[in-house]
């Protein structure tokens, strides 16, 4: 699948699940939770040791997952994540060895970038797709639409204090490409197997992708 596929598939799914994972034995029925729960994509983070092992479970028993990493802040964690079956690469900050290593792979990459200058930066690295990291902390809704405004060739991903009260009014911000959660794979769903839950939590999450789709913020 090529890298401009991958982009649009995350966006048309339009919430990733950022996931941290304690036992890579739960990453599976994780997966499935969230598949039959209509979000074919989960961002597995490098935060736990479990992450890698994660990974390689659900590459191979959940083919239809649209499998990513996240927290990746070092070239030999991407290289981890791709070798154990990751698609996508995401990263907290503008990492340029990181983005440059994906660009030079044909991966898939969206660092985080929040200031003019990061996404200066990140547009001159050939990127328009960047994550929005720390959306809530930096300022939310409100300064996304001011900075994003002068770079129309760029798309966000807001990530970091997105919810089930929020995540509506920056989906309907037209430069914004999806969005980044993880109530609905909160870690102690997780650690307690409430997989049915979770699947709950993932059917409400794409009602409120159509629900935002269909009354975009036009101003």
């Amino acid at each position: 699948m090529k890298q401009t596929e991958i982009l649009a598939m995350l966006g048309t799914v339009g919430i990733i699940p950022v996931v941290v994972i304690d036992d890579d034995g739960a990453a599976e029925p994780l997966a499935h939770a969230l598949v039959d729960g209509g979000l074919p994509t989960m961002e597995i983070t490098f935060r736990t040791e479990a992450a890698q092992r994660a990974i390689g479970r659900v590459a191979k028993a959940v083919p239809g997952m649209l499998l990513g990493a996240g927290t990746v802040l070092t070239v030999e964690q991407a290289k981890a994540a791709l070798g154990s079956g990751a698609v996508y690469i995401v990263a907290p900050g503008l990492n340029r060895p990181v983005v440059e290593y994906c660009l030079n792979n044909a991966i898939p990459v969206t660092p985080g970038a929040v200031t003019p200058t990061e996404i200066g930066s990140a547009l001159e690295l050939g990127l328009h797709i960047v994550k929005f990291f720390p959306a809530e902390a930096s300022g939310g809704v409100e300064y996304l639409k001011a900075v994003g405004a002068p770079y129309v060739d760029m798309k966000f991903i807001p990530t970091g204090g997105i919810n089930e009260t929020n995540v509506v009014q920056y989906l309907r911000l037209p430069c914004v490409h999806a969005c980044g959660g993880s109530w609905m794979v909160k870690r102690e769903l997780i650690a307690n197997g409430r997989f049915a839950e979770i699947s709950k939590l993932a059917a409400n999450a794409t009602a409120l992708v159509a629900a935002a789709r269909a009354n975009p913020d036009r101003k």
